[in-house]
């Protein structure tokens, strides 16, 4: 998103258009929202979002889905509308090589630190 000059806003920035009020998201819908576990709820969202364009693609019907990824209609369902909770990140990748498709993982540096709590012996 750019402003009058061009310029783009980056996350957090804060504006007025017509006199509404808006502050520019992150690329992070759930972290934007204080969700725990933000990047893992991001991951799987966007890998069941292919899963299901692949299914309308195919134009298979759940029972159909189901069956070529060896799973169940109700969970096909779940996926389509988003109810990621009892399905796996793992799961949903291997559901993706089922489909054709391979999946690349990548580690960055996290930006705030994380404070590994200390177990005593």
């Amino acid at each position: 998103m750019a402003n009058k000059t061009g310029r783009k806003l980056t996350s957090g920035a804060r504006g007025e258009i017509n006199g509404v009020e808006f502050e520019v998201g992150s690329d992070n819908i759930f972290a934007d929202f204080g969700l725990p576990d933000a990047e893992e709820q991001l991951a799987k969202s966007t890998l069941a979002a292919l899963i299901s364009r692949v299914i309308e693609k195919n134009e298979w019907d759940q029972k159909t889905a189901a069956q070529r990824l060896a799973t169940h209609q109700s969970v096909i369902s779940d996926i389509k509308r988003g109810r990621l909770k009892s399905v796996t990140y793992d799961r949903l990748v291997s559901w993706l090589y089922m489909l054709g498709y391979s999946v690349t993982i990548a580690v960055k540096r996290s930006k705030e630190p994380h404070v590994a709590a200390a177990v005593p012996a």
